[in-house]
């Protein structure tokens, strides 16, 4: 019938003429489109009980459509019609229940529509219906009913249905896991522009799962769907321009794509936007928006965005410091089981930053993480049991958890285990494992492991001496300000070791580790500076860096330190300031220190005077082999200072000291022999040691070997002439 048929039977009375008069109006066909004079022909015919416009008068009034919008109006035409068996009546009737619109929710009553629609074969209601079992809304959750549902729909043709089933085959719900088939129906959906199923379709592609991987119809498809406004797809997609994966790689579009996404809600790309901005990829570099980014997803829960947004707290970046509220994020996502955050939370609970320091939750937190194969947690935890924090110390459970990161590739984990196995903690002692170890983080860059591997290549552990490979090593640690490679590579310079010998290097590498705090480089560039080595002659430098040693307890530049005030060199002279420098050094065991004490006392210069103390000092000193000690040591028994007189103690401690070369020993042990003072009077023995202190050019031993000489000669003459 044409319009002016409809119009003549409508006017008539005929309520399907009515109706479909009304449809005319409602879609434009055979004349203007007009929904308020479609409402009015579809009232006439509703009123006379006609189903199909009862159900076509529901769908104005639900709509808004030549009437005012009214649910409850919506609801009691939908279900005048319903009661007649009109399945798109019941279908719609079931929405309103489902959706709570005009009437109140009730998804049992929903499920009870849908099915009377699907029996008649309303593909929406059947995959309405399906959603109900799937999600256990209405009736109990039944995977397989909403398969045997979805499938209906989808056999006819209906794109949700078809979008459905596929997911029901990709995460094998209700049916056995089928990529395939997921991808099949995925397709079905996507060609009739579905964009869910185009963004899965796309994920399928991308994955290689159910279809050969091709990351460019992963683009396709993700292009489809996120021109549709899909934020998934949108995502996705930014995802494939970020890594280049099926486009070339183009921060600029991943941006735009994230941000797209971001403000539809979309956690993922909120939390990639995030990067993008901390990172400037793609965007100018703003820690600000960063932040933003990231709270935005980590309010929606985004486990990753906790964390990130906990490091920002942390860092201080693009908001203040905040330890406390990067412990409420690093706790949120470590909750969820991210190892990131597990790892981080330790770390605040072991440093004691925005919690209260407790190492048992650090470790509890970090073996969460390191149980994920998180590799820095790992390491962690290693060190927890190394030391003993926050669990008994335990050098095995140390070298496991070490070793667990070392395989992963972790340079200071590396590194830690070589120590462990260099120091046979453990484990026997084995410095070519250590080696491996070490060289597997130095070649990493690791410059703890670079200055260890140069200690064995000097030492011969593990492999043979090598002082060029020393070399290499530790300028490889120096090089990244290595205070310890930094002092020996200078002291091989200094000595010419492996290198040629270089004094102004020397002090460079000596200066540059004393900056740093190593005392040893410190009381090395001090001895430089007080000998004019590398640099000129600076007594006040010298002293300056001998304090610096000192004062952390350097026992050497103690003992120099004290030498200095002793001799008013780059410092006004002070005794009292040297016997206190002497005596730190001295009782560190430092001979030269105890000797130089031992002086003080004995000549009462910065203490008083006392012969016992003097005795006291020169003995420690005497014992540890030290000449000058000796020497004095055995001047105090001949001459009963601080002892009771003893020669054979003299002559003992002048023996001691005279076979190390100390003249005035030798020239003090020839004149006992000469005496016959602690020893049998012997003049070949007396000419033998004023020989030896002549030698070195002692001023009374040459006179007394050539007197004792003379008289040994007389000797002999007159002994002849008696005979």
């Amino acid at each position: 019938m044409n319009i002016e048929e409809y119009e003549k039977a409508a006017e008539q009375g005929d309520a399907d003429a009515q109706n479909n008069l009304g449809v005319c109006y409602y879609n434009g066909q055979g004349i203007q489109q007009d929904y308020e004079q479609a409402v009015n022909w579809y009232k006439k015919a509703a009123e006379q009980g006609n189903a199909n416009a009862q159900n076509n008068l529901g769908e104005c009034y639900y709509y808004g459509q030549g009437v005012l919008q009214d649910y409850e109006q919506a609801v009691s035409w939908y279900r005048k019609a319903a009661e007649q068996g009109n399945a798109g009546a019941q279908y719609n009737l079931g929405v309103c229940y489902d959706q709570g619109q005009g009437i109140p929710q009730d998804y049992e009553q929903a499920v009870y529509w849908y099915r009377k629609a699907a029996e008649q074969g309303d593909a929406d209601a059947q995959n309405n219906l399906g959603e109900c079992y799937y999600y256990g809304q209405g009736v109990l959750q039944d995977y397989e009913q909403a398969v045997s549902w979805y499938r209906k729909a989808a056999e006819q043709g209906n794109a949700g249905a078809q979008y459905n089933l596929g997911v029901c085959y990709d995460q094998g719900q209700g049916i056995p896991q089928d990529y395939e088939q997921a991808v099949y129906w995925y397709r079905k959906a996507a060609e009739q522009g579905n964009a869910n199923a185009q963004n899965n379709l796309g994920v399928r592609y991308n994955q290689g799962q159910g279809v050969q991987q091709d990351y460019e119809q992963a683009v396709y498809w993700y292009r489809k769907a996120a021109e549709q406004g899909h934020a998934s797809a949108q995502f996705n997609l930014g995802v494939c321009y970020e890594q280049g994966q099926g486009v070339l790689q183009d921060y600029e579009q991943a941006v735009n794509l994230y941000k797209k996404a971001a403000e539809q809600g979309n956690a993922n790309a909120q939390n990639n936007l995030g990067y993008c901005y901390e990172q400037g990829q793609g965007i100018p570099q703003d820690y600000e928006q960063a932040v933003y980014w990231y709270r935005k997803a980590a309010e929606q829960g985004h486990v990753l965005a906790q964390s990130n947004l906990g490091v920002c707290y942390e860092n201080g970046q693009g908001i203040p410091q905040d330890y406390e509220r990067a412990v409420y994020w690093y706790r949120k996502a470590a909750e969820q089981g991210n190892a990131d955050a597990q790892n981080d939370l330790g770390y605040c609970y072991e440093q004691g930053q925005g919690v209260l320091q407790d190492y048992e939750r650090a470790v509890y937190w970090y073996r969460k993480a390191a149980e994920q194969g998180h590799v820095l947690a790992q390491y962690n935890l290693g060190i927890c049991y190394s030391y003993g924090e926050g669990v008994p110390q335990d050098y095995e459970q140390a070298v496991y958890w070490y070793r667990k990161a070392a395989e992963q590739g972790d340079a200071d984990a590396q590194y830690s285990l070589g120590v462990c196995y260099y120091q046979g903690h453990a484990m026997p002692q084995d410095y070519e494992q250590a080696i491996y170890w070490f060289r597997k983080a130095a070649e990493q860059g690791n410059a703890d492991a670079q200055y260890s591997l140069g200690v064995c290549y000097k030492n011969g552990q593990g492999v043979p001496p090598n002082y060029e490979q020393a070399v290499y090593w530790y300028t490889k640690a120096a090089e990244q300000e290595n205070a310890f490679a930094q002092y020996n590579l200078g002291s091989y310079y200094y000595q010419g070791q492996g290198v040629p010998q270089d004094y102004e290097h020397a002090v460079n590498l000596y200066r540059k580790a004393a900056e740093q705090g190593n005392a040893n480089a410190q009381n090395n560039l001090g001895y430089c500076y007080e000998q004019g080595q590398g640099i000129p002659q600076d007594y006040e430098q010298a002293v300056y860096w001998y304090r610096k040693a000192a004062e952390q307890g350097h026992v050497l530049a103690q003992s120099n330190l004290g030498v200095c005030y002793e001799n008013g060199q780059g410092i006004p002279q002070d005794y009292e300031q040297a016997v206190y420098w002497f005596r730190k050094a001295a009782e560190q065991g430092n001979a030269d220190a105890q000797f130089n004490l031992g002086v003080g006392y004995n000549q009462g210069q910065g203490v008083p005077q006392d012969y016992e103390q003097a005795v006291n000092w020169y003995r420690k000193a005497a014992e540890q082999g030290d000449a000058s000690a000796q020497y004095n040591l055995g001047y105090c028994y001949k001459k009963g200072q601080g002892v009771p007189q003893d020669y054979e103690q003299a002559v003992n401690w002048y023996r001691k000291a005279a076979e190390q070369g100390d003249a005035s020993a030798q020239y003090n042990l020839g004149y006992c022999y000469k005496k016959g003072q602690g020893v049998p009077k012997d003049y070949e023995q007396a000419i033998y040691w004023y020989r030896k202190a002549a030698e070195q050019r002692h001023n009374k031993a040459k006179f007394n070997q050539i007197i004792l000489q003379i008289l040994i000669f007389f000797r002999k003459f007159f002994q002849k002439l008696k005979f």
